[in-house]
């Protein structure tokens, strides 16, 4: 969305009032309609990253508004979306002093500090006061700020501040597309002051910082720092350019005398127009507790960051009777989230060889609590992250968790670095096998150049042919597939054909019974009938996901001329880049990978004849699909084969480039998207007539 169609700050000067009296109302009815029309279009885009109108028709929208108010520079209204852009810039920010001080929460953790939070405001209450209800909302990262209305007019924005005294920022909250500047139900209140967080919506730093990159300037650490930044520039026309959004959390000042409970403030506030938090009404510390940990697990599907929860006593009269400590109130506090990063000691930098020789780093640390898990490995991913980040061995490193986000090393504080540190230096020989270990020139990957012969590639290439979406061995696990491994019952994915023959001493392992045997041989064995695009994504080719295998099977038809195809005819595969293509052939030309191959055709695997169909003569061939929720027919991998083979890219996620969502039982949030969205939906139902057809 645009917003090249700014207002010209001069054109109330320049117009020529054409007023009449008999056509006022019919006018600004048009107003009112477009203005609506661009709040509510604003929100869509800024807020939930959701618009729903191409950018030109927004810009149509303005446009009309724009022309309008130029014609009747008098009917102007006081909340038009036009005056929300930047005024001219300021030398500095006035210093304002808060009328009621803007002081800060109290903590707790658990829920033993919980407990203890609501057993000292009963401590303060009456008998006939006890246990009072509590409301909860989201404690939301972003800056906090005061605004003042007069008679609904929005009038002033003051940062927090110290507390007491914060800064004045009302031309940068002008800018912010959700923050009403006409309360037209508030006209009659003569100073109504609402305090809230302005924060920057998660697509909307992702926006920001993409840009930034792109045009080689700073990116920002987070979105609180960039929301706090955008606020703080002394040019508006800036503020006016990122994508900020303002969240109602209290009236200090002009509450209607009749709302008597916080929960009932909030959504007054919603309804004369502040965009509110979720809102959740609680009687004890066990429901006060279960909300906070619905929060948690639905925290990644909000659009904003939060880092906590904030409690109060819901009954406002009860708030003014508890009052406050020096620095916060004895009604209210917040409860926060396990921290999500932490400073920790980095000991030493491991080397492991994964399933196709590619060398990671493990950095592993002094044990730390992160994300409310105790943490003693962290990834670095890489040589090249190693270099990026001059991570060391005795370094002190700030680690960061997110919900069930593999840990990593977000900084190194270099002024704690031990005086006898030296930098990381790729390991020359693979620690595994001892092969020599390369790095090409331009990549961040080190790998072994042992192959089938390292045995840390050999389990891991095991483990991978015996997956779901490869062989698909119920059954075969990675426990016994090492235990196996390790006993030399199976050196490579061919000998796992073979241990039927071994059957006696399978029996013998422990809590592998005649019948637990029995079982995992039928499964080997069922295994053997399989599609070629599965046999080409369980070989471990390095590159060759499940989408490039579908694509190799389709493009050659059979195993023989895949294997003996040359670079060019490799590369004309659809999706299929040098890279990959390079790395196809040269599994192709090993000598090993041959001589496996043959041995698992022996063994008896085998598939049906591919079914080659020129890409555009497939019925669904350009369209982009998304499976989500439970199907009754079939598995969801089964029907991502069935629309592939018609044609179709089947992708995790939805868009505004999606042509359909196949949803079956109990689909989630891809579901909600694509109806906002407009993506076609397609029922179980439906999906079963297109493929059968």
């Amino acid at each position: 969305m645009t917003d090249s169609l700014s207002a010209n700050p001069s054109r109330k000067e320049n117009a020529v009032s054409t007023k009449n009296p008999q056509n006022d109302d019919t006018i600004i009815a048009k107003m009112r309609t477009l203005i609506d029309a661009i709040k509510t279009h604003n929100y869509a885009y800024y807020v939930l990253d959701n618009p729903e109108l191409e950018d030109s028709e927004y810009d149509q929208l303005r446009l009309s508004l724009i022309e309008l108010e130029e014609q009747y520079p008098d009917l102007i209204q006081p909340d038009s979306p036009i005056n929300q852009v930047g005024d001219v810039p300021l030398s500095a920010f006035t210093q304002v002093t808060h009328d009621i001080p803007m002081l800060s929460l109290g903590n707790v953790f658990d829920y033993d500090d919980l407990s203890d939070f609501m057993r000292r405001v009963n401590d303060r209450l009456s008998d006939a006061q006890q246990n009072p209800e509590y409301e909860m909302e989201l404690k939301l990262d972003g800056l906090a700020v005061s605004l003042k209305y007069e008679f609904g007019q929005f009038v002033q924005a003051v940062t927090r501040g110290d507390g007491r005294v914060g800064e004045d920022i009302t031309q940068n909250a002008k800018t912010i597309r959700n923050l009403p500047l006409w309360l037209a139900d508030a006209k009659d209140i003569k100073l109504l002051e609402v305090r809230g967080e302005v924060l920057m919506p998660k697509a909307g730093f992702e926006r920001l910082n993409r840009l930034a990159e792109e045009n080689d300037e700073k990116t920002f650490a987070n979105p609180r720092n960039a929301a706090a930044g955008s606020l703080r520039q002394l040019d508006p026309a800036i503020a006016a350019s990122r994508p900020l959004a303002f969240y109602a959390y209290s009236v200090n000042q002009g509450l209607p005398e009749t709302i008597e409970m916080q929960s009932a403030a909030l959504a007054w506030l919603k309804d004369i127009g502040f965009s509110v938090s979720a809102v959740e009404v609680v009687a004890n510390p066990r429901a006060a507790q279960a909300y906070y940990e619905s929060i948690i697990e639905t925290r990644d599907d909000l659009p904003f960051e939060i880092d906590g929860t904030v409690i109060k006593v819901n009954s406002l009269a009860l708030q003014q009777q508890l009052g406050f400590l020096s620095r916060e109130p004895r009604w209210a506090t917040a409860y926060k989230f396990p921290a999500e990063t932490v400073m920790t000691r980095l000991n030493d930098i491991e080397w492991q060889v994964g399933r196709t020789g590619q060398l990671t780093p493990v950095g592993k640390l002094e044990p730390v609590k992160v994300g409310g898990v105790t943490v003693s490995n962290v990834t670095l991913h890489n040589f090249g992250e190693i270099q990026r980040l001059d991570v060391r061995a005795g370094d002190m490193v700030s680690v960061h968790r997110a919900g069930d986000v593999i840990p990593k090393v977000t900084r190194v504080w270099e002024d704690q670095r031990p005086k006898d540190s030296k930098p990381v230096t790729l390991p020359t020989n693979c620690p595994v096998c001892d092969s020599p270990v390369v790095l090409p020139e331009g990549e961040a990957l080190a790998r072994c150049t042992g192959g089938l012969f390292c045995p840390a590639q050999q389990q891991e290439a095991l483990i991978h042919f015996v997956s779901r979406r490869a062989m698909d061995i119920d059954g075969l696990g990675e426990r016994w597939l090492i235990s196996f491994f390790e006993q030399g019952l199976v050196k490579t994915v061919a000998d796992i054909y073979e241990l039927h023959k071994h059957r006696d001493d399978l029996i013998t392992y422990e809590k592998l019974g005649e019948k637990s045997v029995q079982n995992l041989i039928d499964a080997i064995e069922a295994s053997k009938k399989t599609t070629l695009p599965r046999f080409i994504y369980a070989l471990g080719i390095r590159g060759v996901g499940e989408t490039t295998a579908q694509n190799f099977a389709q493009q050659f038809g059979d195993l023989d001329s895949l294997m003996t195809a040359d670079m060019e005819a490799l590369i004309e595969t659809p999706d299929v880049g040098t890279i990959t293509a390079e790395l196809a052939y040269e599994f192709f030309r090993a000598p090993h990978n041959i001589e496996v191959i043959d041995k698992l055709r022996a063994a008896g695997v085998h598939w049906d004849a591919v079914e080659q169909v020129a890409a555009d003569g497939l019925p669904l061939d350009g369209q982009t699909w998304v499976i989500t929720g439970a199907l009754d027919s079939m598995a969801r991998d089964e029907a991502k084969a069935k629309l592939q083979a018609l044609g179709a890219k089947v992708v995790g996620s939805v868009s505004a480039k999606t042509t359909a969502l196949l949803a079956g039982e109990k689909a989630g949030s891809k579901l909600t998207k694509a109806e906002k969205l407009g993506v076609k939906i397609v029922g179980e139902d439906e999906f079963l007539g297109l493929v059968g057809g």
